[in-house]
């Protein structure tokens, strides 16, 4: 089973079987965002996809946009927490415990930026999942953090579907030879 082979099965199955399009868009968000299953999900690629196929097929943004944006918060609040329960211990887990690099960056990135560094983290995928393991890590206050995961959550929902979604439409209604 190639990487090709899952991308255009769950494409498919998502364009076949549109009701369960906003549960897949959630755990793809989810596993996007949360510290170890990203990187063995190929949620980017997927997720984009999706949004074309949105656009061409009629299912509903909105729903869609939601499982993503709430997918990506419960991701991070799960990296958050671990961070937050594990602290440096969390370095000695696979796949950090094999990329000590990983959560390094991840840490020059939140202490360089802070708060902002975990809104803007989640646009980039080495950070996506490691920022908000770091800012647990470091003790981030919740209150903060959830605000900022929240808002970013909701953004990157929609800039990873809307391209697709809104492009394909755009170019349909304008573009008509």
């Amino acid at each position: 089973m190639t990487l090709d082979y899952i991308i255009t099965s769950t494409m498919n199955f998502v364009r076949d079987h549109q009701a369960w399009g906003a549960p897949i868009v959630f755990f793809l968000a989810f596993g996007e965002s949360i510290a170890f299953l990203s990187l063995l999900i190929p949620a980017t690629v997927i997720l984009i996809g999706i949004g074309a196929i949105i656009g061409e097929s009629g299912i509903a943004f909105w729903p869609i946009w939601i499982a993503a944006s709430l997918g990506a918060f419960f991701g991070d609040w799960i990296s958050y927490w671990l961070g937050w329960n594990y602290k440096e211990r969390i370095a000695h887990i696979w796949p950090l415990s094999r990329n000590p690099q990983m959560l390094v960056r991840g840490q020059y990135f939140f202490d360089r930026w802070g708060t902002i560094g975990v809104f803007v983290g989640r646009f980039f995928g080495p950070f996506r999942a490691t920022v908000p393991l770091v800012a647990g890590i470091c003790e981030m206050p919740l209150k903060s953090f959830q605000i900022v995961n929240l808002t970013s959550a909701m953004l990157w929902g929609f800039l990873i579907l809307a391209p697709g979604a809104f492009g394909i439409q755009w170019i349909a209604h304008y573009l008509r030879f």
